[in-house]
């Protein structure tokens, strides 16, 4: 299948900062308390109330504690799913900042989508065939190595937890995030046609789909911070439903992006 034409996009980190973050975000990396704190734009009180509470996944080895970082990955994508309009907000200015070294702008969909990843009228029926039409729009990006890999990683995430939202949104995105699933990090949208049912905590049934591909788990969960704010926070998801076609979507996406970014900055 040829890619579809588009300029080169997607978050480039500088070499320099590549090997300085690569110990720090290798995949079985293991994280003590201050690190694990560090990694999510957390304070060290955050992490030890999760520890008294068990909510945060965690070992014990001797006399310390230690977060395997593929469990801590997937802990906080869910996290940020479940968190209120306040909390929200915090860990999103915080991961901003954090995030400041290997973003080059404070925008992101400029940078992850282009209106050909968007499609208008996304034919699925049921929750497998979203998940397997979402990896065929990834593929015609000419980004992705391995269609297989990346719907396996995909079913395993929803196996887990649902990534659907209140409000008929849904943020799939592969259950680790390796470098050897895709080339660079983007975001590709789908509008279904008839609204499907893809295990929503209200019941309902979603019809917007953002397929979330990112290298580097940093930029993961600021991107899904970003998107969460922008459907809690604005419009986004009424003028999605409202356009036509995907250039309207796209000008609604980077719209109300910049509608965040203008509060965060007040």
């Amino acid at each position: 299948m040829d890619a579809i034409n588009r300029p080169t996009l997607g978050i480039e980190v500088s070499p320099a900062s590549a090997e300085e973050g690569a110990g720090l975000f290798m995949p079985h990396r293991l994280f003590n308390v201050d690190e694990v704190a560090a990694y999510l734009h957390l304070s060290r009180a955050d992490i030890e109330r999760f520890l008294k509470n068990q909510e945060i996944p965690s070992e014990a080895r001797g006399d310390r504690v230690v977060f395997r970082k593929r469990e801590i990955d997937a802990w906080a994508s869910q996290r940020i799913l479940g968190l209120g309009a306040r909390p929200l907000t915090e860990y999103h200015q915080k991961s901003s900042h954090g995030t400041q070294e290997i973003l080059p702008h404070a925008a992101l969909i400029p940078q992850m989508i282009q209106p050909d990843f968007i499609v208008p009228a996304l034919a699925s029926k049921t929750k497998s065939s979203v998940l397997r039409d979402l990896v065929d729009v990834a593929d015609r990006t000419g980004r992705v190595f391995g269609k297989k890999d990346l719907l396996t990683s995909l079913e395993e995430r929803e196996e887990l937890c649902p990534t659907a939202l209140p409000g008929g949104l849904a943020l799939p995105h592969p259950r680790h995030h390796d470098e050897y699933l895709f080339d660079s990090s983007f975001i590709v949208l789908g509008r279904a046609i008839q609204e499907i049912h893809f295990g929503a905590p209200d019941g309902k049934p979603t019809d917007l789909f953002f397929l979330m591909c990112c290298q580097d788990d940093r930029l993961h969960l600021h991107t899904l911070a970003r998107l969460c704010m922008m459907a809690l926070k604005t419009e986004l998801l009424s003028q999605l439903r409202a356009a036509t076609e995907a250039p309207a979507i796209y000008a609604a996406l980077v719209a109300c992006e910049q509608e965040v970014l203008a509060a965060k900055k007040l």
